[in-house]
């Protein structure tokens, strides 16, 4: 058994809970570098079983409270136990340390913490930053110089904090911005991802063929955005293998989904080179480039 398998079944057993046979451990030492998992703290396991399946990217939505980020949809909804710490950062450092620095040793290079901003943005960010700093060895920093990538690279969705656009000053954590963004001024050294909603671009509900006037859409902003050094994530996308099999073959490098089983089943018999990357994540773009 490899390192990183022994450390995902320690985060089981310190955890105390048990798990089916298919999601308890990784099943290659390879992630997908397309897989992300839409509100993975509702999984049965956060994180666990989103790691069981080969995933390189998990969304945590936050709400600052009590001084604490805690985890979850809505606020009525938070428990004090469900920390960004616990969850998330605690469990991948114990796996990037056990795994000689990396979280699949196979590759891609990173993986990528989504943290939805649900409270008020720049008190959050600033509690999130400071938190970040216990972990910096395994992070991706962002500087005026370029971009260092790191074992875990934290990209910050929703609400928008004016400290974390300043390109000026070193910072743990990207953005997440949208297709407007893409015209816009700031670099990939600050937002290196461009999400959408996907119901609000395209009509196509994934049955069928997608209408060529909306795939040329499509292939165009996965263009727009390559060609500056970003990779692209639509959300709200239907779960169909018809839509999947369209944003693999147009370069969507990163793939919403509640289905964690069906889509890296997916992702393995279809995408030609399921650990490869469109491009190189969080290239070493300058902040003024």
């Amino acid at each position: 058994m490899t390192a990183g398998l022994v450390a995902v079944n320690l985060l089981l057993l310190i955890a105390g809970c048990s798990a089916p046979a298919e999601t308890a451990d990784p099943p290659t030492e390879i992630g997908l570098a397309r897989a992300h998992a839409h509100n993975d703290y509702l999984q049965e396991r956060p994180l666990l079983d989103a790691l069981g399946h080969g995933f390189t990217s998990v969304e945590a939505d936050v709400w600052l409270s009590d001084g604490e980020l805690l985890v979850a949809h809505d606020l009525d909804e938070v428990e004090p136990e469900q920390t960004l710490r616990s969850l998330y950062l605690d469990p991948l450092s114990t796996i990037v340390e056990d795994n000689e620095g990396v979280v699949y040793p196979g590759g891609p290079a990173t993986l990528t913490l989504l943290v939805d901003v649900k409270s008020e943005a720049d008190p959050t960010y600033q509690e999130l930053e400071s938190q970040l700093t216990d972990y910096e060895q395994m992070l991706t920093l962002f500087s005026p110089d370029g971009v260092t990538p790191g074992a875990v690279t934290v990209v910050v969705s929703g609400n928008r904090s004016e400290v974390l656009l300043d390109g000026s000053r070193e910072r743990l954590a990207a953005y997440d911005g949208r297709l407007d963004d893409l015209s816009g001024a700031m670099p990939a050294s600050i937002i290196p991802l461009i999400s959408d909603d996907w119901t609000e671009q395209f009509s196509w509900s994934g049955s069928g063929a997608m209408p060529t006037q909306e795939r040329a859409r499509l292939e165009g902003i996965v263009s727009m955005a390559h060609d500056t050094g970003r990779r692209v994530r639509l959300w709200a996308t239907p779960e169909t293998e018809k839509l999947w099999e369209v944003l693999v073959d147009v370069g969507v490098d990163t793939i919403n989904t509640d289905r964690l089983a069906d889509l890296g089943d997916f992702l393995l018999e279809s995408d030609p080179d399921p650990a490869q990357p469109e491009i190189e994540p969080w290239p070493k773009l300058a902040s003024g480039e």
